[in-house]
């Protein structure tokens, strides 16, 4: 729904303005970019600009506000916290919040998850499991220094995560200094070999100290999938040669490919599981990786060099606890799975009746998740992606074009009106290309 009002065109004008004079943005080529969207609020499924325009919200805002933006048991929640109890240290600190999270993310977690530790956002979570992995070893006297990480994976933008990273468009300028990592293929089909030929000769070496991997989706790869059973097979590989496994749930985690997490679809369950985004609902930034009983201990002594000296001024921040909690309330209402339920069921329909389509190259869904890939050649930030987002924009929705790739992750609540909209404006752009 669109707005003429000049009071509105005014305020969208003197935002951009002062964005302009005072903001760097993320992933952004200022010198080339787009215009900047100004943002006023959200609610539900929907975005709305400073001119009167609203969004469907269909990436659920980096895929953050999977029950919809500000929701009202989430914010009630948050405010009453913050009458009592804002922030405080957690060192040597403990409170409600943080200890109800961790009992509750205990138990929906693998169950061989044992330890919860807090930090800021997804970067820190992954930060936070290579650091686990890496010191796991030394505390053993064992010179394990070489992590493992799948090609195109991408785990965040602090020196650690970056590094396991593969995606050369965020980290070309920094590779001098990454950790050492060796990159496998993602397993396409069950019979990954190039992947464990290199985990033998890791192992045959005895310096693998871990695996980090995004279980059967590679979000910032353009929402890349891969076979479980293949992927089973490089997990039992890295155990039998002495790696730790560091499962990368920060996109995947809480719904979006069928169950709770990706891991619980495979046998082989990670020793560490990094968390973020729809932890919160996407209302507070919040980071978390949990660990097995195994790993706990390697840090458990007398020595106090072997403890795990990491911490964040907002670790374990009540608010963002929360919130967390408030989250997890939800995700386990009936609303909540039937909307993913439906959702994946549609997105499957959608795959099948645009399969064929002279405009598609392939498509693929998980869960909530649905993906296609044009039949055309692009670049992943190229003038045709921001010509596909302004062509989504005009539309009343918001997503984030990959390349030639147009995916969408939308919210648990997204009615089917809304869904519809999704399919019937891309099957508009396939018959217009």
């Amino acid at each position: 729904m669109k707005s003429n009002s000049a009071d509105l065109s005014e305020t969208a004008r003197n935002l951009l303005g002062r964005d302009q004079a005072a903001v760097w943005h993320p992933l952004t080529q200022h010198g080339s970019s787009p215009k900047l969207l100004g943002i006023s609020r959200a609610q539900g499924i929907h975005l709305y600009d400073t001119r009167g325009n609203n969004y469907i919200d269909a990436i659920s805002s980096w895929y953050t506000c999977v029950y919809g933006h500000c929701h009202p048991d989430i914010t009630a929640a948050v405010s009453r916290q913050m009458q009592h109890l804002d922030q405080v240290v957690f060192a040597g600190l403990t409170h409600e919040p943080a200890v109800a999270l961790s009992e509750k993310l205990l138990e929906v977690l693998p169950e061989n998850q044992a330890r919860i530790f807090y930090s800021d956002n997804g970067s820190t979570a992954a930060e936070v499991g290579i650091k686990m992995a890496l010191q796991f070893h030394f505390n053993q006297g064992q010179k394990r220094s070489v992590l493992l990480a799948f090609e195109e994976g991408f785990h965040g933008d602090t020196f650690g995560a970056m590094s396991v990273s593969g995606l050369e468009v965020y980290n070309g300028p920094f590779s001098d200094f990454n950790l050492e990592v060796r990159r496998i293929p993602v397993p396409s089909d069950e019979h990954p070999e190039e992947a464990l030929r290199i985990i033998a000769e890791l192992g045959n070496q005895g310096i693998l100290a871990g695996f980090i991997y995004e279980p059967l989706v590679q979000g910032a790869a353009a929402m890349k999938m891969h076979s479980a059973r293949g992927l089973e097979k490089i997990l039992n590989a890295v155990k039998a040669a002495g790696g730790l496994l560091i499962a990368d749930e920060i996109m995947t985690g809480f719904g979006k490919t069928e169950t709770c997490f990706a891991s619980e679809q495979l046998q082989t369950k990670p020793d560490i599981i990094c968390l973020s985004k729809a932890l919160t609902a996407g209302l507070l930034p919040m980071g978390a990786t949990s660990c097995s009983q195994e790993v706990f201990d390697a840090f458990y002594s007398e020595e106090i060099a072997k403890g795990f000296f990491h911490g964040h001024t907002y670790t374990a921040n009540p608010l963002s606890c929360t919130a967390a909690l408030a989250a997890l309330r939800l995700y386990e209402t009936p609303e909540i799975q039937e909307g993913r339920q439906r959702i994946q069921e549609a997105h499957a329909h959608f795959g099948q009746h645009i399969a064929g389509h002279k405009a598609v190259r392939g498509t693929r869904h998980r869960g909530v998740i649905f993906a296609l890939d044009l039949e055309v050649a692009t670049q992943r930030y190229g003038s045709l992606r921001d010509q596909l987002y302004q062509y989504y924009l005009d539309a009343g929705i918001y997503l984030r074009p990959l390349g030639n790739t147009i995916y969408f992750l939308p919210p648990y609540i997204t009615p089917d009106t809304a869904l519809e909209k999704l399919y019937s404006t891309t099957e508009k752009l396939l018959d217009s290309l």
